[in-house]
């Protein structure tokens, strides 16, 4: 838990925050090159207070489909991943 939001991290870093006190709206790092199309979908936006172009945030749960938002929390866990030492992404590997 961080700021009140349930938190999913790899080794500290951040790749899903959900708050689930309230709306169900969540934050989640995207691609860049997908974000334009991303925001311009209904209920979604720039994360407030993340890095800009880089992380969504979505209104509620119901916004993707169960399978896209599966696959787009594995693609969030990959990029943070990648960014981390080799030894340490081995350990997750």
């Amino acid at each position: 838990m961080k700021w009140g939001h349930l938190c999913f991290m790899i080794e500290e870093k951040m790749y899903f925050i959900i708050a689930i006190d309230e709306d169900n709206s969540f934050s989640i790092k995207c691609d860049p090159e997908e974000f334009d199309a991303l925001t311009a979908r209904d209920g979604i936006q720039q994360a407030h207070h993340m890095a800009k172009r880089q992380w969504i945030r979505v209104d509620n749960l119901e916004v993707f489909h169960e399978t896209e938002l599966k696959k787009r929390v594995a693609d969030s866990r990959a990029m943070v991943l990648a960014k981390l030492p080799k030894k340490t992404q081995a350990k997750y590997a």
